[in-house]
């Protein structure tokens, strides 16, 4: 377990000018716990390049270890990624298996640095339909990372919100049908644990890259009271100076949760 952290330390790890005068508004002290990233505009990064979309999912793996690098620096306990939806199937076929394949590869290239970090990898979502070679990747960087402290990685991975939901009501119409719970006994708390994120605090902060004003089906029981930060920067191009924008904005915000 780390504390908050060093000023000493964040200004080697922010370099440019911009970043250095925004380093000098943030609150070290005050580092939202769990930050949530919609990450989006892989495809339209790749448009403007006239390449395949295949190499902008491959650009957006890198922004995924710039903002795991800049999670760790700021002393982020959780940091959740949108990597792929349960409408992503949509998507063509050659697309969706890339996607597949890739997130194994950068699983595979990336586990000694999440070991060195003292990341740990969780999977939230539906495994209906993933593929068992992309399944076994991920329930294998469970394992190994399960007792690493230092930061947390949710990756949504077939995920839905309200897929999500659902399975959560099933799962408590079986606790009632079975006669181990009322329905007088069920509260917000009975269903916060029937969802993929039981074990895991909501956000504090949601970003959105591309510009786009919608949550998109994601974590729509968790982020009743989080702040939503979107920028127009597409997903590729989302560096640390970014994220450090979002939570210097995260910090002058009053967060009443319903009160005055």
């Amino acid at each position: 377990m780390t504390g908050a952290p060093r000023r000493s330390s964040l200004e080697t790890f922010f370099k440019s000018r911009t970043d250095r005068e925004l380093l000098e508004r943030l609150d070290i002290a005050q580092v939202p716990p769990h930050v949530a990233i919609i990450m989006d505009g892989n495809g339209r990064w790749a448009a403007k390049r006239a390449l395949p979309r295949q190499f902008g999912h491959k650009a957006g793996a890198k922004a995924v270890r710039e903002s795991i690098a800049t999670c760790l620096e700021l002393g982020v306990r959780y940091l959740t990624i949108y990597s792929f939806s349960s409408e992503n199937w949509r998507r063509s076929a050659e697309e969706v298996s890339g996607l597949m394949a890739l997130f194994v590869e950068v699983l595979e290239a990336e586990m000694a640095n999440l070991m060195a970090k003292r990341v740990r990898v969780r999977l939230i979502g539906s495994e209906a339909g993933v593929p068992d070679a992309t399944m076994a990747a991920f329930r294998d960087a469970e394992r190994v990372t399960a007792d690493n402290d230092r930061l947390t990685l949710v990756v949504a991975l077939n995920y839905g919100g309200r897929l999500e939901l659902t399975d959560a009501v099933r799962a408590i119409a079986h606790d009632v049908a079975s006669g181990s719970l009322t329905p007088e006994e069920i509260t917000e708390d009975t269903l916060s644990q029937h969802l993929y994120t039981h074990d895991i605090p909501d956000p504090d902060l949601l970003i959105r890259t591309s510009g786009e004003m919608r949550v998109s089906n994601f974590l729509l029981w968790q982020i009743a009271y989080s702040e939503l930060w979107v920028t127009s920067v597409l997903w590729p191009d989302f560096r640390r100076g970014d994220l450090l924008r979002a939570i210097v904005d995260f910090q002058r915000r009053s967060r009443r949760f319903g009160g005055r």
